[in-house]
């Protein structure tokens, strides 16, 4: 059986193999400073195998365990010189509460356990301070009410307030022993009436009590909604934690601070922190102890440091840097001083921003503490996002107006426009715009692309507007379902507030929030840190890094973000501005093949021009084109007014459009004539293309004097012989081009894998395929039977009750869509070892998606420009983690200890 308690103190600690399961984050780091020989109080852990045999129990706790705890604090009488209830030198304990993983809903820390009418009297005595002691008492009162009997502190103010009045004292307490002793009377008599118990006067039953109590707070319901919201596991249990007092608030010898061991903005190994004094003037409970930084003590001489740390500074600063050599990273404790006497009572992982996190995990690896890999692993991958995109300065004058989905990262402020066209308008005579929509459409891209940010009523974070602006980096707010907009007013209405088309807001696509006004923003800084950071990183991964892209302003910030290449370029985004759009229209509306020919020719220069430059800006890395993916209605004009104004551009009856719109429109368009059925359909739409791309790899590789290699991706094939068409119609165009050139272009024709059973036959498609891109955001439609524009109605309430741990469209489904890829990955290998597997998907930029694919051997992931970083970090994390559970147990190259001393970093 597991032991149900463990003792601590100064030299020596009781610990299991995982003490942060059997003791929490608490009990685990003061074993740990304990065992390190450095000055804790002494103490004991209740273990979660206490809780675990106590969660069987109809009440309380088991004689054993009773008897158990009796034990332990008889040690610690030992220990301490001092007695439980004792005559004299009454021992007294502080009990705290926690779990492996730091949560909200577990019971506060309860202070002097072990006060009572004759205790408080003796330490006084021996204090020879009535007000400390008292002071003492009442806390010990309140806090132990709360917990145990869940009396709000509100009603023991408003007991205060009345024997204040009552009493008549002279301050804000008492200042008399007999003021005390009617004010904790008063308390006392306030529980047993309403409550209908005696507050213990016995200090092992107060132990006993906050025990339970402190076991039971696993249960409430602020403890269970955050373990269902960060998917902690309902037995994962806590533990609980007494220790010997310290009385740090009594005089100008004591005081409470944190210290930690480095400037965590530069990295420097310098002794950072505050400390405050704990003594107070007789009456002056309210007011709070001066602070003095530690680095200011210790820089401002032995001499001045001194005459303020009423303990050793010096034995501090060395305490802390042995913790930080022991754990390899920089930490922070939380100490106590109690009569001069110096004490450690929490240790962590020093917390941080992802800039400090970089520096110092870049200064570790400089200084020889820890390898690159171990620095890698530091970072949290999505953490990045702060440092790529701006962020909202905070203050208090913020007014939030609305809050909807975080969609995309970063904040944005400008003024309101309801229209694309009117953001372009404005955006050109340099005023920021915030693009507004009820939710956004193929159409509204030009808007988006000049556009500060995107809002939007209705919508997920998979979204056309999310996904859009993940790619294009712009921020991004959607499902904000408390706003309404008034087209025909062009107004925004919010919580009673009216804002106007120009009007200024400000969103923030990392939070949320739609905030009134224009806040100040703070830019992003890529320091030399980051950029080393990303060095040890592509030293380590396997998986190469692409990105999604089709303009050059997305493939230029995807190559100072390291980019590898171009995944996918979703040629439909091409189509959707101006003349081009125009010119698309005039393909569709065409009656018959001659009619779409002599309006795709208007395309072909454009498409040419585009691929130059994207090749180009590319130089030499790959690129990979899509072929027309979309249904066709979707570049067809919406609305009356719309298409009243198409058809007088076109020269065409209105009714005429009106009848061609309504005969492509699809009950289920994402299911229907759309990718490979459309150049099945229509082959001069792959013709044209296929000329464009050839056209512009032969003029690209003249003037960088080096072929070009373009990879063309058919999108959506089920069928084997849908690929043989649509690759016949390429290689025909091949064969025409290195005619009319005299110059042939060495190519690659692939697909997009993006429904189940291309999967199925992937064996079979693999020998004409030259390589697959694991389509993610469709596939998970097609298997899920779920709609990804709409999924946001109900996946929330999916995650809520459990049934799905995460959108599927954000982070890979494993056990499903997984299974799928990691079938086609050995089919299509088992065929064709040498093809190319990547993946270019939202999941291609997700971290725990990145770490599946690396296990299941993909050779790249493709993601937006702005997740480049992120996923180059998560790629190397995931190669390294994988490259070490081959190895076994003990493989970390690395002195580190972080996972069995200060809990997870």
């Amino acid at each position: 059986m597991a032991k149900r308690i463990q003792t601590f103190k100064r030299g020596s600690a009781e610990r299991t193999a995982d003490a942060f399961e059997a003791l929490g984050a608490k009990g685990a780091n003061l074993a740990l400073l304990a065992s390190l020989d450095l000055p804790v109080p002494p103490g004991f852990t209740v273990t979660s195998a206490a809780w675990r045999e106590a969660q069987g129990l109809a009440q309380g706790l088991s004689q054993s365990l009773r008897s158990d705890i009796s034990v332990a604090v008889e040690w610690l009488e030992e220990a301490t010189g001092r007695k439980f209830d004792g005559a004299e030198r009454p021992l007294l304990l502080a009990v705290r509460t926690s779990s492996r993983t730091p949560m909200a809903g577990l019971a506060d820390t309860v202070l002097d356990v072990g006060m009572n009418d004759r205790t408080v009297e003796t330490l006084a005595a021996e204090l020879e301070d009535v007000d400390f002691a008292f002071r003492s008492y009442r806390r010990f009162i309140e806090s132990f009410a709360f917990l145990v009997y869940s009396v709000e502190p509100s009603d023991f103010e408003d007991l205060a307030d009345d024997e204040r009045e009552t009493a008549a004292w002279s301050g804000p307490e008492p200042s008399t022993v007999e003021e005390w002793r009617s004010l904790i009377a008063r308390y006392l008599a306030f529980i047993e009436d309403e409550i209908g118990e005696t507050l213990p006067q016995t200090p092992i039953e107060q132990l006993f009590k906050v025990i339970e109590a402190s076991f039971a707070s696993w249960r409430n319901p602020v403890a269970r909604a955050f373990r269902v919201l960060h998917g902690i596991h309902e037995n994962a249990g806590l533990a609980v934690t007494a220790h010997a007092m310290i009385f740090n608030e009594r005089d100008q010898n004591s005081g409470t601070g944190r210290a930690v061991s480095r400037d965590l903005r530069t990295g420097a190994s310098r002794l950072t922190g505050e400390f405050g004094l704990g003594g107070r003037e007789r009456g002056d409970i309210g007011e709070r102890p001066e602070t003095w930084a530690l680095e200011t003590l210790i820089e401002g001489g032995d001499k001045e440091g001194a005459a303020i740390f009423p303990a050793d500074l010096a034995a501090l600063a060395d305490h802390v840097q042995r913790l930080e050599r022991h754990v390899g990273d920089a930490v922070e404790i939380d100490f106590m001083i109690g009569d001069s006497e110096l004490f450690l009572l929490q240790s962590r992982i020093a917390k941080r921003s992802a800039a400090e996190a970089i520096r110092i995990a870049v200064v570790l690896v400089e200084e020889g503490l820890i390898e690159e890999e171990e620095a890698l692993l530091r970072i949290d991958p999505a953490s990045l996002d702060e440092m790529l995109h701006p962020t909202i300065v905070r203050h208090a004058d913020l007014v939030t107006i609305a809050k909807g989905m975080p969609a995309s990262p970063g904040a944005a402020t400008g003024e309101i426009v309801f229209t694309a066209d009117r953001a372009q308008a404005l955006s050109s005579e340099g005023r920021p715009v915030i693009l507004v929509r009820n939710e956004t459409h193929p159409e509204d891209i030009h808007g988006m692309h000049v556009a500060e940010g995107v809002l939007t009523v209705r919508g997920g974070t998979t979204s056309h507007a999310a996904v859009v602006a993940r790619g294009i980096g712009k921020p991004c707010v959607t499902g904000a379902g408390s706003l309404r907009i008034d087209a025909e007013r062009e107004e925004l209405r919010a919580q009673g507030v009216t804002l106007k088309a120009g009007d200024a807001i400000t969103i923030d696509g990392s939070t949320g929030e739609v905030i009134f006004g224009t806040a100040e923003l703070q830019r992003p800084e890529l320091t030399g840190d980051f950029a080393r950071l990303m060095g040890f990183a592509d030293r380590a991964r396997r998986m190469g890094v692409r990105t999604n892209a089709e303009t050059p302003m997305e493939a230029r910030a995807a190559r100072a973000f390291g980019a590898e290449g171009i995944g996918l370029c979703r040629t439909e985004h091409m189509f959707f501005e101006g003349d081009r759009v125009r010119a698309m229209r005039e393909m569709i509306l065409a009656p018959d093949e001659a009619g779409r020919r002599a309006a795709l020719q208007q395309l072909l220069p454009i498409q040419r021009s585009d691929f130059i430059e994207l090749f180009e800006i590319m130089a030499g890395l790959p690129v990979t084109i899509r072929l027309l993916d979309p249904p066709l209605h979707e570049f067809l004009p919406k609305g009356d007014a719309e298409i009243a104004e198409t058809a007088l551009q076109m020269d065409i009856p209105e009714r005429v459009l009106r009848e061609r719109i309504e005969k492509l429109e699809e009950f289920n368009p994402m299911l229907g004539h759309r990718g490979c059925r459309l150049a099945i359909s229509y082959p001069e739409i792959v013709e044209v293309q296929a000329r464009a791309i050839f056209e512009a790899a032969i003029e690209a590789g003249e003037r960088a004097g080096e072929a070009v290699v373009p990879e063309i991706m058919v999108p959506l094939v089920g069928l084997r012989k849908e690929l043989d068409f649509v690759k016949a119609r390429i290689d025909e165009v091949a064969d025409l081009v290195a005619a009319e050139r005299g110059k042939r272009v060495t190519y690659l024709v692939g697909t997009m894998i993006e429904l189940p059973r291309a999967i199925i036959r992937a064996d079979t498609i693999a020998e004409v395929a030259d390589f697959f891109s694991f389509g993610t955001n469709d596939l998970t439609q097609t298997v899920f039977g779920i709609s990804r524009d709409d999924s946001a109605n109900f996946l929330s309430t999916y995650e809520r009750k459990g049934i799905l741990e995460r959108d599927p469209f954000q982070s890979i489904d494993v056990e499903g869509v997984g299974e799928l890829i990691a079938m086609g990955v050995e089919k299509a290998r088992r065929t064709r070892p040498d093809i190319s597997l990547g993946v270019c998907g939202e999941q291609g930029g997700d971290p725990a998606s990145i770490a599946f694919f690396e296990q299941t051997g993909l050779d790249y992931v493709s993601c937006s420009p702005f997740r480049v970083p992120i996923a180059r970090l998560a790629a190397a994390q995931a190669a390294i983690r994988l490259t070490r559970s081959l190895r076994g147990p003990g493989a970390a190259k690395t002195r580190i200890k972080s996972e069995t001393a200060l809990g997870p970093v």
